[in-house]
């Protein structure tokens, strides 16, 4: 990078700095004025870990975040709108979460490599809850893999993360990997350092993989049963064999 273009960079973060305060200050005053507690009770149930949210939805606020979107898209850009994303993520907000991942959506046709690490830090930055987690790898992580932007061994590294949610990332983005022509073997080898993990989240989105794998290619994923039924969680033995008959189940059974 020549001086030049690093004083550029400098000056392009300060300036979309400068656009994104009154930004979040703009979209924190809407939440607050159009939360509704009864919606943060209707969901808070589906949360075991907490749910923090102003209780925001419906076709008005739809409408708003497109606003938003659309206002703000030429000044801040991808990058802009990451910035942005890392604040929403800082409140621990249901809805600020929701809307980091919205506004980065809209910016799929420019992501890069590099930007798969910049969403990686979301996970320390507040990624708490499945919802989060499952929506971000549907609507954001799919795409690396399943247009070629970052190889699965990108995400190798999220394995061993300390991060139970960035650990149940992996399977739940390699779902969309199942519905392209690619070999199942690999992708089970992939996710043999998740089958003993001891967090339930974690469990499920493994189990959640291997369900719908085996619904794709049943054979390598009951040999890849078999070797684990004694040793991996019970969890994910429920997940992955769910749509299998009562019998069929049996054959998975851990020994006695």
């Amino acid at each position: 990078m020549t001086p030049m273009n690093g004083a550029c960079d400098v000056a392009g973060s300060a300036q979309r700095a400068a656009l994104i305060e009154p930004f979040l200050a703009e979209i924190r005053e809407y939440f607050c004025a159009h939360g509704d507690l009864t919606l943060v009770a209707k969901y808070a149930k589906y949360f075991t870990e907490g749910y923090d949210a102003y209780g925001v939805a419906g076709v008005e606020y739809d409408a708003e975040r497109k606003r938003w979107l659309d206002s703000h898209r030429d000044d801040l850009g991808l990058d802009g709108f990451l910035d942005l994303g890392d604040l929403l993520w800082q409140s621990g907000k249901y809805e600020e979460g929701f809307l980091a991942i919205y506004f980065a959506g809209s910016f799929k046709k420019q992501f890069q490599p590099g930007t798969l690490d910049r969403l990686a830090t979301w996970f320390t930055r507040g990624i708490g809850n499945w919802a989060h987690t499952d929506t971000l790898c549907g609507n954001l992580l799919a795409e690396f893999l399943t247009r070629g932007i970052a190889p699965l061994d990108a995400f190798a590294p999220w394995l061993q993360s300390p991060l139970k949610y960035q650990r149940r990332a992996v399977p739940v983005t390699m779902l969309a990997l199942l519905k392209t022509p690619c070999d199942v073997p690999p992708l089970l080898d992939f996710l043999r350092p998740l089958m003993l993990d001891q967090e339930k989240v974690v469990q499920q989105g493994v189990g959640w993989f291997l369900r719908e794998a085996w619904k794709r290619t049943p054979e390598p994923v009951e040999a890849f049963l078999l070797e684990w039924k004694d040793v991996s969680p019970r969890l994910i033995f429920q997940y992955a064999t769910e749509k299998m008959t009562a019998d069929h189940k049996q054959c998975f059974r851990r020994a006695r």
